[in-house]
């Protein structure tokens, strides 16, 4: 039985119903990429709001438009909606720009989710590059909150530099939740003592006692899914077993303007997690 509600039946009524929502807390966490807290600006109102870890939620800045961006908070604890931005464009520009206290518009959630229900009894290889650990986040709380529902579960978070690992503060809480944290850097600064390299040297080294049930799901640059897949594949963890969070230009989010598709796929709808299987032979076309 499905521990979640199917994409649809809980979108609301009217997806293009924009909430009000207050910042409440922003942390910074590294150079250009913070964390938000956000909570309905009326708190009177009852809103039956969950999402799928994987989903993303449409961020609305009035005057200067939106952008999707993946929920990185605990998909069971919905009384705030977390979400972890980098600044890129003129929405997420604006966004640095606000203090606690102000507000900004809200829809979703939309997008499908990690395959949380199919991971049952698997063992679990989690592969974040960068500022992809933000969409991962929350399906590492679900599997502290359900660890005996898993086998082994292995978290390999890769940055470019030591400063470009995200939520630093938590690793020891994910190690004791019973998760397999390995941490590696592209370059070394002096106070650096952990691994140096891609993550993909970290899935050719490692002891995976049953490849064939087990599940990878990656979330980072597309050049990196792309690798991480093909050393999955070489240890033996079947194509149809490997999941990507693809991220593109998403307008509507809800499959009508044509701006995320890939392919034959709207990556708002039919995404943004995909089955490798389905879309992994994309990867390999450039600036498609």
């Amino acid at each position: 039985m499905s521990h979640w509600p199917s994409p649809s039946s809980i979108l609301r009524a009217n997806p293009w119903h924009t909430e009000t929502v207050r910042i409440d807390d922003i942390v910074q966490e590294a150079e250009g990429i913070a964390t938000y807290r956000l909570s309905v600006a009326a708190p009177a109102k009852d809103l039956d709001y969950r999402f799928i870890p994987g989903q993303f939620n449409m961020l609305y800045l009035p005057g200067v438009g939106e952008s999707a961006i993946s929920m990185s908070g605990d998909p069971e604890k919905s009384s705030s909606w977390i979400h972890t931005v980098r600044v890129a464009g003129n929405v997420t520009r604006t966004l640095a720009g606000l203090t606690v206290g102000e507000t900004l518009g809200l829809r979703g959630p939309f997008g499908t989710g990690w395959p949380v229900d199919e991971l049952t009894g698997q063992d679990v290889v989690v592969v974040a590059g960068g500022l992809g650990l933000a969409p991962l986040r929350p399906l590492l709380y679900y599997f502290m909150n359900h660890r005996d529902q898993f086998g082994s579960i292995h978290v390999i978070c890769g940055a470019r530099t030591p400063d470009g690992l995200l939520f630093q503060s938590e690793y020891s809480d994910w190690r004791q939740g019973g998760l397999d944290l390995q941490l590696t850097v592209d370059r070394s600064t002096p106070e650096w003592q952990g691994q140096i390299g891609v993550v993909t040297l970290l899935i050719d080294r490692m002891n995976l006692a049953r490849p064939e049930s087990t599940s990878l799901l990656t979330c980072g640059p597309e050049v990196m899914m792309k690798y991480v897949a093909i050393s999955a594949m070489k240890r033996g963890i079947p194509a149809e077993k490997i999941w990507v969070s693809l991220e593109r230009n998403m307008q509507c989010a809800v499959g009508l303007c044509g701006h995320c598709q890939l392919g034959p796929e709207f990556i708002c709808k039919d995404g943004p997690v995909l089955r490798y299987d389905r879309v992994g032979h994309f990867l390999f076309v450039e600036r498609l």
